[in-house]
């Protein structure tokens, strides 16, 4: 009963002890390249500090979104939309819907971004575009 248990955990065990072992490289790395960056700096600047310099954090964009999230947002707002939407009203209502803070930058990328995701949607088959107002495109779902 216990044979397939002890199998997936050995298995998993190796996969996490792989994966330990290959940060420890890529964290070896790194810490050689940075000896490098330091040598070269005191060479460059001697007069500078080295161990001054703070480390910067990579902190992901609030825009951000996981795997797929974009289109399953956006094929939901035109499924619910009574009209043919533009991307840019798309984008509009995706950020209303998640919660973020409306400003222009943020609507010009949500746009683009919603437009690449309507675009690859449009070459599966799985929605239409029509000419909108301006230089907008007008979506809904392919019935």
């Amino acid at each position: 009963m216990t044979d397939y248990m002890v199998t997936g955990l050995v298995k998993k065990r190796g996969e996490v002890a792989g994966e330990i072992a290959r940060l420890h490289d890529r964290i070896n790395q790194l810490v050689k390249d940075l000896g490098h960056i330091d040598g070269t700096l005191r060479i460059v600047a001697p007069d500078m500090e080295v161990e001054s310099i703070r480390p910067k954090m990579f902190k992901p964009p609030e825009d951000w979104s996981k795997r797929g999230q974009m289109s399953r947002i956006v094929l939901s707002i035109l499924r619910q939309a009574k009209e043919p939407l533009t991307s840019r009203e798309i984008a509009a209502q995706l950020i209303l819907e998640r919660g973020m803070a409306m400003d222009n930058k943020l609507l010009r990328l949500m746009t683009k971004r919603v437009g690449v995701a309507l675009r690859d949607k449009r070459d599966k088959g799985l929605a239409v575009s029509t000419a909108g107002p301006g230089n907008y495109m007008e979506w809904v779902i392919k019935r």
